[in-house]
């Protein structure tokens, strides 16, 4: 059996992963392929830190900015987006460059998932009001009674996995913990996965992560978040969209609306990087 080549380029935020997969590319007529489950909308690419314009010019890139800030994603829903986008790329000769920091992606990519039901919009809604009326310890002792097994997983104050675990009690009737016990779809068999987890020093990270902040400042970061908010505010865009929860829109939103002083919120947006990529870094030497 012929082995085909996918390749995967991991690490942190603000590690160089792009850079490193650009070069990648140019050398294999390569495909790169976001793995990043907030590069995936439309609407923040230079909060999120998409690629520069000149990136996608240089060579192809996919799945960037590809989704209504609305849309709902999981690694479940981007594997089910990339699987026939490799198979295509192979098919046109041409090589796949799986790029991004979202670790349960890669792992839903090269590991498979077991199968999984979607859970209707209506249900995820009625499930979130409920956690807002009993509140964080009263949904959980809610859960506890209703699916004990997902209970006991889960720390009261693991907000998004206890309301997963609930939508799908209430959408499928079953816990969450059957459908993962269930076979896992495995990626083909001839898919030969490299992989590079780009890991620099923490010092240099750090730094990494401050600079580029400041180069998102200068690029116009700040008149992004002004545009987004109005969206927002016209309710063209919900306030719960994934994008809210992107590295520094909420500092230079408050900012924005005078709550905050700018540097404050720089300063901020800069810490809230160097913790996200001290977490993602912890995540990948344990889990890759």
């Amino acid at each position: 059996m012929k082995m085909k080549p996918v390749h995967i380029i991991a690490g942190p935020t603000a590690s160089g992963k792009s850079a490193l997969a650009l070069e990648l590319a140019r050398q294999c007529d390569g495909v790169i392929i976001n793995c990043d489950s907030l590069q995936i909308y439309d609407g923040l690419p230079l909060l999120t830190a998409q690629p520069a314009p000149e990136d996608f010019l240089a060579v192809p890139h996919r799945l960037y900015g590809h989704l209504h800030p609305d849309e709902a994603t999981s690694a479940g829903h981007w594997r089910e987006m990339v699987m026939p986008l490799i198979e295509d790329i192979i098919g046109q000769g041409r090589t796949p460059i799986v790029c991004g920091g979202t670790g349960l992606y890669i792992k839903a990519l090269m590991e498979g998932l077991s199968p999984m039901p979607d859970v209707p919009p209506l249900v995820r809604a009625q499930v979130v009001e409920r956690y807002e009326i009993l509140g964080a310890q009263g949904f959980h002792d809610e859960l506890a009674a209703r699916d004990p097994v997902m209970a006991a997983r889960f720390h009261v104050n693991h907000k998004a996995r206890i309301l997963r675990a609930m939508e799908v009690l209430e959408a499928t009737g079953h816990s969450l913990a059957h459908w993962q016990a269930l076979e896992r779809t495995a990626p083909p068999a001839d898919w030969d996965f490299h992989v590079q987890v780009v890991m620099p020093a923490r010092d240099d990270l750090y730094a990494r992560c401050n600079l580029r902040f400041e180069m998102m400042m200068a690029a116009g970061a700040l008149e992004e978040v002004q545009a987004f908010s109005l969206r927002l505010e016209r309710g063209e865009i919900s306030e719960t969209a994934p994008l809210v929860r992107a590295l520094g829109f909420r500092p230079l939103r408050a900012a924005l609306r005078g709550e905050m002083d700018l540097a404050e919120a720089i300063t901020q947006a800069q810490a809230d990087t160097r913790h996200y990529a001290k977490r993602q870094s912890t995540w990948f030497r344990n889990q890759m």
